[in-house]
């Protein structure tokens, strides 16, 4: 890849890792940010343009001259981006799997409006739906929950735990979206990228526990709208983590997904869970 890659969203976590890959790589970055200084303070010696989404003109702008485009900015601006963006630029977007849910969920509905202005356009590229992403810098699925961890003796989870989840490592998000800078996409497509393999939420905990050194946490089950209440209370205990009732619910669905599409398009094999546990762990240990 000789272009340079816009890369939108570039001081996030995601956008964030996209970008220093790239670089590695060899490949010209051209981070597009919402705040300037923010990105600057970072120390990666690159001038960002600065755009807001929601700007349509400095958006155009800012990508007058894109050739491929990353997106890693929520899903909801995909038609501000398909209309500020040359019409020949290469586009990967980053989704959620989270728009499958069977519940109610604004934040969803909004990625399920994004993906749908991204088949209609016509526009070549994928867009990415990733499960829960786990091991960034910074990222606080993992680490929060084993915050709870620390501070519970019993943990409640709803229905027990059984329902499944399938986080995918971080490495292998950023992996996925640099493998699908390189593909000639001829029509808009989606593709989910996920873990190795589906596993119980309390299975999920467990590994969370072992992984960040904790004992081996004593689980029970519990209503979900007792959970949301609790949550709900929580918010004004300092020091509780924050978990919002959309979540909760959540756990109360399977997020199981066939990976096979991921392998044969993007070449990528996930990290299984508890290596790239260890590594979110052991590089936590490294950033204090």
């Amino acid at each position: 890849m000789r272009e340079p890659v816009h890369v939108i969203g570039a001081t996030g976590k995601s956008g964030l890792a996209v970008v220093r890959r790239l670089r590695a790589g060899g490949i010209q970055v051209v981070p597009v940010v919402r705040n300037g200084p923010a990105f600057r303070a970072l120390g990666l010696d690159i001038a960002p343009r600065v755009a807001d989404l929601a700007d349509a003109r400095a958006l155009r702008a800012a990508l007058m001259d894109a050739g491929a485009i990353v997106n890693t900015a929520h899903a909801r601006h995909t038609a501000s981006l398909l209309a500020a963006s040359p019409e020949a630029a290469r586009l990967v977007l980053l989704g959620s799997t989270r728009r499958f849910t069977r519940f109610p969920d604004p934040r969803a509905a909004e990625v399920a409006a994004g993906e749908a202005a991204f088949l209609a356009s016509g526009r070549a590229g994928v867009m990415l739906h990733p499960t829960m992403i786990y091991g960034a810098a910074g990222e606080r699925n993992v680490q929060r929950l084993a915050d709870i961890l620390r501070r519970l003796p019993i943990v409640p989870l709803p229905g027990g735990g059984r329902n499944l989840v399938q986080p995918i490592y971080q490495d292998d998000v950023t992996a996925a979206i640099v493998a699908a800078l390189g593909i000639a996409w001829e029509k808009p497509e989606i593709l989910v990228i996920a873990g190795p393999a589906p596993i119980t939420y309390a299975d999920f905990t467990r590994a969370v526990a072992a992984a960040a050194g904790l004992r081996r946490p004593r689980l029970v089950p519990a209503p979900g709208l007792l959970l949301t209440l609790a949550a709900r209370f929580g918010r004004h205990v300092p020091g509780v983590p924050r978990v919002d009732k959309e979540e909760i619910r959540r756990l109360l669905e399977d997020k199981s997904f066939d990976i096979e599409p991921m392998i044969a398009r993007l070449g990528i094999r996930p990290t299984p869970l508890a290596e790239g546990l260890a590594r979110t762990f052991e590089r936590a240990k490294i950033s204090k």
